[in-house]
């Protein structure tokens, strides 16, 4: 009853404070990153809560403009607005002091910026919930508010700064040092992360590297990681399906392969894997693949031959019938 008490008044207060800030303000107390990296210049963000969709408003990016993370009592048009401002050629500092002053809610928000050289700035309002803080520097910024510990947040930012790799595997592994240093002292619901390319193509979908979302979980940050490396494997997947379409079936093997080696149990790399293996004329090579799927799931046997039409699969009647043999 004591807590239901103070979280109403806190509401109450809330909604008293933030006259002049936007509508669907919501608790998402959480930790989050916004970062750059430094080799490649990709911009990503990610983030964690105990909160349902986490990642639909805390974490925006914009290619070759930066990311924003924006969360605690959460004002969500900080994230268009703040990449809009970072467009206008506004440093991220100049960016945050143009949003806070407007905003009678500051000292509930926390925010954190970074532009596309690298360059951060955060803000945790005094009435962000204990633990709460931040810490930034070239090429990122990590921030977090009811955390268990407050060593949270410096943990996020050493593990981002010492783990070598992509940035989105990077990223991920400071969702885990907040993990480990106790998290969200409610425990953990959702999750997600997010990478685009350094400059921008003029194309959104070709601009978002990575975008995945854990809405629901009980272990989020563990599934976002193993969601990443299916994503991986799909790279590889794509890889080889703009090899087919340009009739280059060496690279197609390579990238089938590949993706297949990442995620060994997925019948459907298995199968275009041993599709490739047909196309560049090894036949014996692929047939026990073609027995492993077909026992998996015996739709694909159904499949195979309306692959001949088309020429995804180049093979005469004699092979053909070697495969739906398995």
């Amino acid at each position: 009853m004591k807590y239901m008490t103070f979280f109403y008044a806190l509401l109450a207060l809330s909604t008293i404070a933030f006259t002049q800030s936007f509508e669907g303000n919501h608790f998402l107390h959480t930790y989050s990153i916004v970062a750059v990296d430094s080799a490649t210049g990709e911009i990503g963000a990610a983030v964690q809560s105990h909160w349902f969709s986490v990642g639909s408003n805390v974490i925006w990016a914009e290619a070759g403009v930066g990311a924003v993370a924006t969360q605690s009592f959460i004002n969500p048009g900080y994230g268009t607005q703040g990449l809009e401002l970072l467009k206008q050629g506004n440093t991220p500092e100049e960016a945050l002091k143009i949003m806070v002053s407007k905003d009678d809610g500051r000292e509930f928000r926390q925010i954190a910026l970074i532009d596309a050289e690298g360059n951060s700035i955060a803000h945790t309002g005094a009435n962000c919930i204990k633990e709460a803080g931040h810490a930034y520097g070239k090429y990122f910024s990590v921030q977090a508010n009811l955390m268990l510990k407050s060593t949270v947040w410096t943990a996020m930012g050493s593990s981002f700064q010492k783990t070598q790799g992509p940035l989105a595997e990077r990223l991920v592994a400071a969702l885990e040092a907040a993990e480990n240093e106790g998290g969200d002292i409610r425990g953990r619901q959702s999750a997600a992360l997010l990478v685009v390319r350094a400059g921008s193509t003029g194309k959104i979908w070709e601009d978002r590297l990575v975008d995945l979302r854990v809405e629901d979980h009980p272990e989020p940050v563990t599934e976002i990681k193993r969601l990443l490396k299916v994503h991986r494997a799909y790279e590889h997947m794509n890889a080889g399906d703009v090899a087919v379409e340009r009739g280059d079936e060496a690279v197609a093997l390579r990238e089938y392969a590949a993706a297949e080696k990442l995620q060994p149990e997925n019948l459907e790399m298995r199968y275009w894997h041993a599709i490739s293996l047909v196309n560049i004329g090894k036949l014996d090579e692929a047939l026990p693949l073609f027995e492993k799927v077909f026992s998996g799931d015996p739709n694909w046997k159904i499949l195979t031959p309306r692959l001949l039409k088309n020429k995804i699969l180049k093979v005469n009647e004699e092979g053909l019938q070697r495969i739906l043999q398995q």
